[in-house]
């Protein structure tokens, strides 16, 4: 039987009209964007932090995921705020800021905050191995994680993910990466993003891919000089929320006007 973890369990914080889906990263847990939620309660938005199908539990389970579980995992989360909430914004970290702009494409959300958001899939292992990953993955079913890049080393001792990288899962990333690509001209609603420069798992060509990609006339880049790529919880994250507060603070405020 599966047994969600305490770090993989998902939040909600009921308070106003205004909902924000946080949506966690690759091999990640919501626990990553659990601090992002506290601060946007704290400011009467009502939060919601979902579990991607297969997180949060053991790393075996994710030898069964398909890029679509994890999609779905969002859209049940946008269906659960929209029962309480007049306004959506879609925030996601790495791969959840992928499915915050497929979501966006298909779903009427007000805005969408992308930090750390890859364009395609930066290992260059699994590039490579890509078509034998069916046939690799027999034998070996993780790869192993590259040296981390945390500015923040006590932030990094609390924070919880998969040890390894599932070849599996690498390869529907990619197929994931490839359906985002597709869908980010047709995503209209305000978009930030925000990046580090010292992210060495997510380089600066990425984000700025994205905003070239990108048709909606309201889009910015926030770049971050001391940060890793995990930025919700390492040393510039208080920026990083106030950031995300300002973005739906305008956005509302425009929208009314």
């Amino acid at each position: 039987m599966t047994i969600i973890r305490k770090e993989g369990a998902p939040f909600f914080f009921k308070r106003g009209k205004i909902g924000c889906l946080l949506v966690h990263g690759f091999t990640g847990a919501p626990k990553e964007m659990i601090w992002l939620g506290e601060q946007l309660a704290l400011r009467d938005y009502t939060t919601l932090g979902v579990r991607l199908f297969a997180h949060g539990t053991n790393q075996n389970d994710m030898l069964r995921a398909r890029w679509r579980d994890w999609y779905l995992s969002v859209v049940d989360g946008y269906h659960l705020l929209s029962g309480c909430c007049e306004d959506i914004f879609v925030m996601g970290l790495s791969m959840g800021g992928v499915l915050a702009f497929l979501l966006g494409s298909q779903f009427p959300v007000t805005g969408i905050a992308a930090l750390s958001t890859p364009f395609f899939v930066p290992d260059a292992r699994v590039n490579m191995l890509r078509p034998l990953i069916p046939l690799v993955s027999t034998f070996w079913k993780f790869a192993s994680k590259g040296e981390s890049d945390w500015v923040d080393p006590e932030a990094n001792k609390d924070h919880f993910e998969y040890p390894g990288y599932p070849l599996k899962g690498a390869n529907e990333l990619h197929f994931l990466l490839k359906e985002m690509q597709e869908r980010l001209p047709s995503v209209t609603a305000p978009v930030l993003i925000i990046h580090s420069k010292r992210d060495r798992s997510v380089s600066e060509e990425h984000p700025e891919k994205i905003f070239k990609n990108l048709k909606t006339k309201h889009k910015s880049i926030l770049w971050l000089d001391n940060s890793g790529h995990v930025i919700t919880l390492d040393a510039e994250k208080d920026r990083v929320f106030q950031a995300v507060a300002d973005f739906i603070e305008s956005v509302v405020a425009h929208k009314d006007m």
